[in-house]
């Protein structure tokens, strides 16, 4: 079964219809990028997956045992979110929030697993340092093992280089292309570059006014047959 299934999907903010008809599934171990014009709906899309919006109509279904509290996010950083005063760690940790539940310390467990995930994304060595006096790139790689506290089977990423000097964006896509290919965590990725999307992606969403689904070769054929979207 697969691990998220959407149907018929009619997303949108009240009566603004942003795409109806959205239809798609994620296997684990693939990896799904999502494309299509600004405001067409691609970030609308992932916050609905997360519940943290409704649906006009359709569903979407979990398989595999995943829940929606058990997916990794990593939403596009605000400013103020940059700017965030407080450590590595307690941002890191902070992922490990939804198996924590009500209690007001965190445990063994979830500790070691943020100290995991720090050494997982290479800095564990900045454990104690302030969050907003990191780089972009560091930033966002304490975000990312944020995401992964919360989640062995899915992330979400929505414009993960954002902000990002080139090299840094680099850094940021091998590091999740490795944690899909050697971890086998589920990616669904919002991105504007298209080129980017087709050498690391398994499949593609292009959301819009045309929908499409499918693995990376069939939407390179479909480009290629004059069927541009």
């Amino acid at each position: 079964m697969s691990l998220l299934e959407c149907k018929n999907l009619c997303l949108g903010y009240n009566k603004n219809i942003l795409v109806k008809n959205l239809n798609f599934c994620v296997n684990a171990g693939d990896y799904l990028c999502i494309v299509g014009e600004n405001g067409s709906g691609k970030t609308t899309l992932m916050r609905t997956i997360l519940g943290l919006q409704k649906a006009i109509d359709g569903s979407i279904a979990f398989g595999d045992g995943l829940k929606k509290n058990q997916i990794g996010y990593l939403p596009q950083q605000t400013q103020v979110q940059r700017d965030f005063p407080a450590s590595v760690f307690e941002i890191v940790i902070s992922g490990c929030q939804a198996s924590a539940g009500f209690r007001p310390f965190y445990n063994k467990s979830e500790k070691q697993t943020a100290f995991k995930n720090m050494k997982r994304l290479g800095i564990l060595h900045l454990a104690k340092r302030c969050y907003r006096e990191l780089s972009g790139g560091q930033q966002q790689r304490v975000l990312l093992a944020r995401a992964l506290c919360a989640t062995q089977k899915m992330l979400l990423l929505d414009e993960p280089i954002t902000g990002l000097d080139p090299n840094a964006a680099e850094e940021m896509y091998r590091l999740v292309k490795g944690l899909n290919k050697n971890d086998g965590i589920s990616i669904i990725m919002i991105s504007h570059d298209v080129n980017v999307a087709l050498n690391d992606a398994s499949h593609i969403l292009h959301v819009g006014a045309n929908i499409f689904f499918g693995t990376k070769e069939e939407y390179l054929k479909k480009q290629k047959n004059g069927g541009g979207l």
